[in-house]
């Protein structure tokens, strides 16, 4: 409790120095953990990048289920925290249905609890999804915690928009499905691209909605912002030796494998499906 309790006043004073004044950089820790060494995959602090709709959720939740830490996404968090009755509950409930951003200390306020509490329950690392977005919440970050290794998931922009494009929620049990059936072929010197649909069950199919915010000049002004703000964050990370640029060579199937050798982790998926 001591160990939470420091965290938490740690977490606390530099959020608010970090807030309003220039801030200082760590220098960079290992990146990738060796194989084998379970124990120790307990204990990444990893941070996934990515435009919007390239799946980052979707690589974090599975890599959180694999090695055995927490898949922390800040938009959970403020969902999370708009369902409650928590303190901050009101404000974020005034500020999303005026369609502004949450700010910086709104975010690393909602952070910082979680962190707090995953440490009170024995957790000792986390893989984050959808922060930071800005140089200013990376710095903030690297204030409050140390971040072992940064994934920039990457896909070219044309795949993204047909990507983001083809989602669709069911409105009856909530699942999350995507109708696109992308085949771009090699040309130029670029490689192909192939991502089958993830079609639904089929009582499912006639209850298919597609996301308000899911039009094309939407999704393009979201990978434009992104482009703008968040694009830095990766050279941010890239000058302290921390980035993992990683490629996507299609859907989950072809990039799963190839994710796991890059992170040295495909030995241990063989060793923990063998004992599953």
């Amino acid at each position: 409790m001591a160990a939470v309790t420091r965290l938490s006043t740690r977490v606390s004073s530099i959020a608010k120095r970090y807030l309003s004044s220039e801030l200082t950089s760590h220098a960079p820790l290992p990146l990738v953990p060796t194989r084998g060494e379970d124990q120790k995959n307990r204990h990444v602090r990893w941070v996934f990048l990515g435009c919007p709709g390239v799946g980052k959720g979707t690589y974090a939740s599975r890599l959180s289920n694999l090695i055995g830490v927490p898949h922390i996404a800040t938009g959970d968090l403020v969902r999370e925290e708009l369902a409650s009755s928590g303190p901050l509950s009101s404000q974020l409930s005034e500020i999303v249905n005026q369609g502004q951003l949450v700010s910086d200390e709104i975010i690393i306020n909602l952070l910082s609890k979680r962190l707090v509490a995953g440490e009170a329950k024995g957790a000792l690392g986390f893989i984050l999804d959808g922060f930071p977005r800005t140089i200013k919440q990376a710095e903030i970050l690297e204030g409050v915690t140390d971040i072992d290794l940064v994934i920039n998931l990457r896909l070219r922009e044309d795949v993204l928009l047909e990507k983001c494009l083809g989602r669709r929620i069911c409105n009856e049990c909530g699942g999350n499905f995507n109708v696109a059936s992308i085949d771009i072929k090699a040309e130029n010197g670029s490689p192909g691209i192939v991502m089958a649909p993830l079609l639904p069950p089929a009582n499912c199919m006639s209850k298919l909605t597609t996301r308000s915010d899911d039009t094309e000049p939407v999704v393009k002004e979201r990978l434009r912002i992104y482009n703008e703000l968040s694009r830095p964050v990766e050279e941010f990370y890239r000058n302290r030796g921390k980035l993992l640029e990683f490629n996507l060579p299609g859907g989950i199937p072809e990039s799963w494998p190839k994710l796991l050798h890059a992170l040295n982790l495909d030995d241990y998926e063989d060793k923990h499906s063998a004992t599953a």
